[in-house]
């Protein structure tokens, strides 16, 4: 997308980001820009699901495992998403994969920390219940770790979505030419203010959706383990 200078470094005022709104819309820019955020931030997101949450419930359930492979968790946890950013850029170059692999970072830790702690937070009673009914390692895992973790994993998951919805942005300022982060910067280049308020308001309004879905599930979750129990 090419963006014009507009002559002013005021601020923008209402009519000026109302406007911008309808030609971001009606150009299709702005819709283009948020899929290409979105998909970014599913893809790292669920990469981050789908290996934090099975290695969450096995260390949780194995603490002599855990207390081997803790200090790593902890060395690697509070490094900045961003300062992968240079290996990024080396490893995958310019494009989705950067971007995609810094949100990774930034969600498999929330995640795989609080899946620990709910898988070792199940009462050992279930696991004598499930021992006197003969349930196999299978059974175990779907029919009683998974459901007694669900409500605690959710919860994490609705607050790693939003970290995930944070770093992309600025992932997209570094990595990638497209995206809302994208449109920030190329906004700012071009001195366009009223489309950096436009792409701003987007965020937010993406990101509480976002985090209206996943408290509903959050929800949903805890009244069926109530219920379960």
């Amino acid at each position: 997308m090419s963006v014009l200078w507009n002559g002013t470094n005021d601020l923008p005022g209402l009519q000026q980001i109302a406007g911008a709104f309808a030609e971001l819309l009606g150009n299709g820019v702005l819709f283009k820009y948020s899929i290409a955020s979105l998909f970014r931030v599913t893809a790292g997101f669920y990469l981050a699901v789908l290996l934090a949450v099975p290695l969450g419930l096995f260390l949780g359930r194995r603490p002599s495992i855990q207390r081997l492979g803790n200090p790593l968790i902890q060395f690697l946890r509070p490094v900045s998403p961003l300062a992968w950013v240079p290996f990024a850029l080396l490893w995958f170059g310019i494009g989705d994969q950067p971007a995609v692999f810094i949100i990774f970072v930034a969600c498999f830790f929330p995640i795989l920390l609080s899946t620990i702690e709910a898988s070792a937070g199940i009462r050992p009673i279930y696991f004598h219940i499930a021992a006197n009914l003969q349930l196999s390692r299978w059974e175990t895992l779907s029919c009683l770790i998974l459901p007694a973790a669900a409500p605690s994993i959710v919860l994490a998951l609705r607050v790693t979505l939003g970290i995930a919805w944070m770093v992309v942005v600025a992932a997209e300022m570094i990595a990638v030419k497209s995206g809302l982060g994208y449109l920030i910067v190329d906004a700012r280049n071009a001195l366009r203010m009223d489309y950096v308020v436009v792409a701003i308001l987007t965020i937010g309004a993406i990101g509480l959706l976002l985090d209206g879905v996943m408290r509903r599930l959050a929800q949903i979750e805890s009244v069926r383990w109530r219920v379960g129990q």
